[in-house]
């Protein structure tokens, strides 16, 4: 079976970087525009916390998901790290909660 490989080049790489960076700067924006600090941290955890950690998460299971379809030797790992940046995703605000909680 033959193996079909996605290969990014440096531009392309540099684009999506930038490209990301930009969408998480103007996604946070309009919270740091607040009045108070703590009230701006809290509305940057929150956004990571509940939109852009998640996205991630499914974005790294399609792309686990790919990679094993692809027949990719590695296809496995990548789904057990999916799977655990998946727990970490979506269990961000109860883990910061908890942190939150025990330093209190």
């Amino acid at each position: 079976m033959r193996q079909a490989k996605v290969l990014l080049s440096e531009g392309s790489k540099a684009t999506l970087g930038c490209a990301l960076l930009l969408l998480l700067t103007f996604s946070l924006v309009p919270l740091l525009a607040q009045a108070s600090v703590e009230s701006s941290l809290l509305g940057v955890q929150t956004k990571l916390t509940r939109v852009i950690l998640p996205v991630l998460s499914v974005i790294g299971i399609a792309l686990a998901g790919l990679s094993f379809i692809t027949g990719n030797e590695n296809a496995k790992k990548h789904i057990i790290y999916a799977i655990i940046g998946t727990a970490i995703g979506f269990g961000a605000q109860s883990i910061a909660d908890l942190i939150s909680q025990t330093v209190r």
